[in-house]
């Protein structure tokens, strides 16, 4: 990322270029589709405006993913136990609810299963490594996977309207699931 120093109006640029973005995935459904000169067009930008924020379009993608791996990996979302765990569930649903139109646009595109690759290994570390020293089942990493694994494609499959489930329902099977294989 190019702008260091991020002033209100160099925020306010960031989240229309990314806004603008997320709209031009949904319709486009591949990001090698999606050009500079059509974001800033239709965001009534310049050019130079974009570059002064990004490199690329490679990089406005990247900056979503860098959004929501930070508050995966956050270290204020220590986990210690299972109740932890169970409250990790919870602050991933509510940054989805909170981010729910860009997520929807998103995860609607090609790209997103990389995405989301990337985002069941961050989880299931943070799950084995809260895990490992109370559960001694020698397939707590399967048991994760498997877990993690289903949580992301249940949420690919809402951001893709091929789900009849909320976020909320989401979230409460989640849990439900967790306390059922690692009880």
């Amino acid at each position: 990322m190019k702008v260091q120093c991020l002033n209100s109006s160099s925020v306010k640029t960031r989240n229309l270029i990314k806004k603008t973005f997320a709209e031009l995935i949904n319709e486009k459904k591949q990001l090698d589709k999606v050009t500079v000169t059509e974001l800033v067009k239709r965001a009534q930008l310049t050019r130079s405006t974009f570059y002064t924020h990004y490199d690329n379009i490679y990089e406005v993608a990247h900056d979503y993913q860098l959004q929501t791996i930070e508050l995966l990996c956050s270290e204020n979302l220590k986990l210690h136990s299972k109740q932890d765990i169970i409250n990790y569930f919870d602050n991933i649903i509510q940054c989805l609810k909170n981010n729910e139109k860009i997520y929807k646009l998103l995860l609607s595109a090609d790209e997103s299963l990389l995405f989301l690759e990337k985002l069941q290994k961050i989880a299931s570390q943070k799950i084995y490594d809260a895990l490992k020293d109370v559960y001694t089942d020698k397939y707590l990493d399967l048991n994760i996977s498997f877990l993690m694994n289903g949580i992301l494609m249940e949420i690919l499959k809402y951001f893709r309207n091929e789900s009849c489930y909320s976020l909320d329902d989401l979230l409460f099977n989640m849990q439900k699931w967790f306390e059922k294989i690692f009880d």
